[in-house]
């Protein structure tokens, strides 16, 4: 099964900027499962300024609905959602959802702006 997102980290230190790409998500399920409690959104370094969720091109287009082929991004907080339209659609409607359930850590609430003050 080929990757559909990659995440990637960036922090800065003083002049000096540096980027960790994670390991790549296989589907939304492994997607959601890091950012449920327990999971490795946890674990994130506070020194991270910047989380990137890159969606892979598909293996197949949408060729009769091509709007849904259009590059999109989405900013949450200092998470960055870039891809194709209809995934960051799909990815928004699904945080809604898990959000609305208490499905999303907290740690992943805080980094997207919505987390407890």
């Amino acid at each position: 099964m080929k990757p559909i997102l990659a995440v990637e980290f960036r922090a800065k230190s003083g002049d000096y900027e540096f980027n960790e790409e994670s390991v790549p998500l296989h589907s939304p399920e492994e997607l959601f499962e890091y950012v449920a409690p327990g999971g490795g959104c946890e674990s994130i370094s506070s020194e991270v300024e910047e989380i990137r969720m890159v969606f892979l091109p598909p293996p197949k287009p949408n060729l009769q609905n091509t709007i849904a082929n259009v590059p999109a991004t989405l900013q949450l907080g200092m998470v960055i959602f870039t891809g194709p339209l209809s995934d960051i659609v799909q990815t928004a409607e699904q945080i809604l959802v898990k959000a609305g359930r208490g499905e999303l850590s907290e740690s992943f609430l805080t980094v997207v702006g919505a987390g407890a003050s």
